[in-house]
């Protein structure tokens, strides 16, 4: 297999959409997505309150609806998970005229079991009756926009992890104990049913600490980009400070052939300093081996879903009022990232620097 391809590039507010534009053709986006087929560009909501580098901003979903449509990708289509869904970027979709789906929406989306040709790692076995996908992601290319941060599961997130929340049905929750196994049977089927893959991760402010969601936001200014999702990920993740090939995910997916988790197999084009960062972040002591005990042995039990309610409670009920959005008014306030994001909020989120 060839070496895969990463670009990584420095950027600022001023630039950032233009800058985008540029990233898309340094990481050959026209080579990676056919066009005349429906384009679906994947956000990432891991929070509905706008947490600093839990969701897509709103700048990496202009910048690549606009770089797109400037391309000739004419058919694109937003899909979000409905669990996590959030109306802030609404305005976005309407302003480009970019349709949003809902994947769990029965008037949305509809759902048929698919058999894999690649041999599965655990998803075959977590369902038996069938593994379901959505029907519109047949034929489809795909966009991942996740954000650069840590992640008490996995270590770190992004593109490969951004397919969790748009294959994976409701139950989705069951496969959280053998979440390594899973993202590399999920990147195994897209590669199966998609015309073309891409990914877009926005790292202008990154997440250190336990995420996805109550992390200590740190500007770093930086976008990546690639069609190979592995790779993607073991850039971030080498810049955040961590080793690519310890994390099992990437490792697997690196052993399987679906991509390239080793940095000789790596070229990086852009901003190579910035790539080699050390960035010295750690997910700290979260207690997640313990939770995972837990959820295999009440794996697929009534008592499998207090975890998905009593998550959503203690982020939604305790942090966000106690400490996270403290979090975020500084952000706003003292990071330019933040003040960007607020001109969104403020403006409704249609265009702002193009208008500014």
């Amino acid at each position: 297999m060839a070496r895969s391809k990463v670009a990584v590039i420095r950027t600022k507010p001023e630039t950032i959409l233009d800058d985008l534009d540029r990233l898309h053709d340094l990481a050959g986006v026209e080579q990676s997505l056919p066009k005349g087929v429906p384009t679906i560009l994947k956000d990432n909501i891991s929070w509905h309150f706008p947490f600093p580098a839990a969701n897509t901003t709103p700048w990496q979903l202009e910048g690549e609806i606009r770089s797109l449509r400037a391309r000739g990708y004419a058919e694109l289509v937003c899909v979000q998970n409905q669990t996590l869904v959030t109306d802030g970027y609404r305005p976005i979709f309407e302003r480009y005229d970019v349709p949003v789906r809902y994947n769990f929406k029965p008037e949305d989306m509809t759902w048929s079991v698919y058999r894999p040709q690649a041999k599965m790692n655990v998803l075959d076995e977590l369902f038996p009756e069938g593994i379901q996908l959505p029907d519109a992601f047949h034929g489809a290319n795909v966009v991942h926009l996740p954000t650069v941060r840590c992640d008490i599961y996995t270590t770190t997130t992004g593109a490969m992890k951004n397919a969790f929340g748009g294959l994976l049905d409701p139950k989705q929750h069951y496969t959280h104990a053998w979440i390594h196994e899973t993202l590399v049977d999920l990147l195994a089927i897209q590669k199966e049913i998609h015309a073309g893959m891409f990914a877009v991760m926005d790292g202008t402010t990154a997440g250190d600490g336990p995420g996805p969601r109550t992390m200590r936001p740190v500007t770093k200014n930086v976008m990546l980009a690639s069609e190979d999702q592995v790779a993607i990920d073991s850039v971030a993740t080498s810049m955040m400070g961590f080793d690519p090939m310890a994390l099992r995910y990437i490792r697997l997916a690196d052993e399987q052939g679906l991509g390239h988790g080793k940095r000789e197999d790596i070229e990086i084009v852009g901003d190579v300093e910035l790539a080699n960062q050390k960035w010295g972040f750690s997910v700290g002591d979260n207690g997640a081996p313990m939770v995972k005990k837990l959820e295999k042995l009440l794996f697929r039990t009534p008592l499998a879903n207090l975890f998905a309610a009593g998550s959503e409670a203690y982020h939604d009920l305790y942090r966000w009022p106690m400490h996270d959005r403290r979090v975020f008014e500084q952000w706003k306030e003292q990071s330019e990232w933040g003040r960007l994001f607020d001109r969104y909020q403020a403006m409704g989120t249609l265009g702002v620097l193009e208008r500014s």
